[in-house]
């Protein structure tokens, strides 16, 4: 469990992705507002400040848990940092001020290391992983919906200006890099998993992320573009069905139950998009069943707009829309294919000798009560 210079440079280019994400919203909502389009203005706002807001809950209650653990009072100023929608930025300031420190005294040629120098090491992976786990959260709860506009707006209107492209480019951007980001902090900070190593694992695991989303986000378009109201009832039904699965499995992610609830709704909200295991179990089973139920729905809404047309749709518009949904889940059921077939990690041999008596090994970090794969 070591924090590198490369480590670093990686968090580095969180910050900065997560900044550029934030500008682009916030720039595309201002320029709808001032062109009169208020009612995409008001989506694309509420669409950002529902994920700030929820990342800023996340990262207070992860401050107070914190705090209490080590017997410190809450400090009202991280109250205050919060609301003030700082909190992420504060995170950053202390991991990137520790992980500076910790990384440019680690000398790749040194493999022996003292015990607090591990626990040094252990802190700031522990940190990132937190940081990559609130940006996971922004980027789906506020990226989808915000692609899912813009592409509607495209779609809608036919025209579209470069502010609504580069905010189409950085939150695809911004959510593939976060789900790969947080996979491979994952498995840096856990101890019973092997490290997501090689550009080829994490290059299938980002393909497999993208494709799929890009295809399921188009599909959501097209059925909005049919019917409003019949593509909302799909994403609410999807979104229930994700908060019961979620208490069903009786999660135990927060130490409120307020939050443990707040949390469930998110759980349920990212599996309109995505699918991740939140309690550890074995993925074979769960995401075989989810994408069976993501290719019948693409090929089903596929199926009613072609059996239905829109007079104002053009046909020679919906046909290279169809291939790139059809081409993108394909692609994306391959990717995922060859990733858990071939480049997802397991548990190391290592750990597992040092189990005894069917015990597994004591994982002290927030991730041990979620673990997207």
């Amino acid at each position: 469990m070591k924090y590198t210079k490369h480590d670093f440079m990686m968090s580095v280019l969180g910050i900065i992705i997560y900044i550029t994400d934030l500008i682009v919203d916030i720039w595309i909502s201002v320029k709808f507002f001032h062109e009169g389009q208020y009612v995409f203005g008001i989506l694309a706002l509420s669409f950002m400040l529902f994920g700030t807001l929820v990342v800023q809950c996340f990262s207070y209650s992860w401050f107070k848990a914190d705090l209490k653990k080590t017997g410190q009072e809450s400090q009202h100023c991280l109250l205050l940092l919060h609301c003030l929608q700082g909190g992420v930025f504060t995170r950053y300031w202390f991991a990137l001020k520790k992980g500076y420190g910790i990384a440019c005294k680690y000398s790749s040629k040194t493999n022996n290391f003292m015990e607090e120098e591990i626990d040094q090491h252990k802190e700031v992976i522990d940190r990132m992983t937190d940081l990559s786990m609130l940006r996971l959260f922004e980027t789906y709860l506020e990226g989808c919906p915000q692609v899912i506009l813009q592409l509607y707006i495209l779609l809608e209107h036919g025209q579209v200006n470069f502010s609504q492209y580069s905010a189409i480019v950085v939150s695809c951007c911004a959510i593939s890099c976060s789900a790969v980001d947080y996979q491979i902090a994952l498995r840096k900070s856990l101890p019973d998993k092997n490290l997501l190593n090689g550009s080829g694992p994490k290059f299938t695991y980002l393909f497999y992320k993208l494709f799929t989303l890009i295809s399921w986000m188009l599909s959501v378009v097209l059925l909005l573009l049919f019917n409003i109201k019949i593509a909302l009832f799909l994403l609410l039904l999807l979104w229930f069905l994700g908060i019961i699965w979620a208490f069903k499995k009786q999660t135990q992610f927060c130490t409120s139950v307020s939050m443990e609830f707040l949390y469930r709704i998110i759980v349920g909200f990212i599996l309109i998009f995505t699918f991740f295991n939140i309690k550890g179990q074995n993925t074979k089973r769960p995401v075989s069943y989810y994408y069976t139920v993501r290719v019948l729905t693409t090929l089903g809404i596929l199926i009613v707009f072609w059996v239905f047309p829109l007079s104002n749709f053009s046909p020679d518009y919906f046909i290279p829309i169809s291939i790139t949904i059809v081409l993108t889940l394909l692609l994306g059921i391959i990717f995922l294919i060859v990733y858990y077939g071939t480049f997802h990690p397991t548990r190391s041999e290592e750990t597992k000798c040092d189990e005894i008596d069917g015990k597994s090994v004591q994982r002290d970090c927030r991730v041990r009560y979620f673990l997207m794969e």
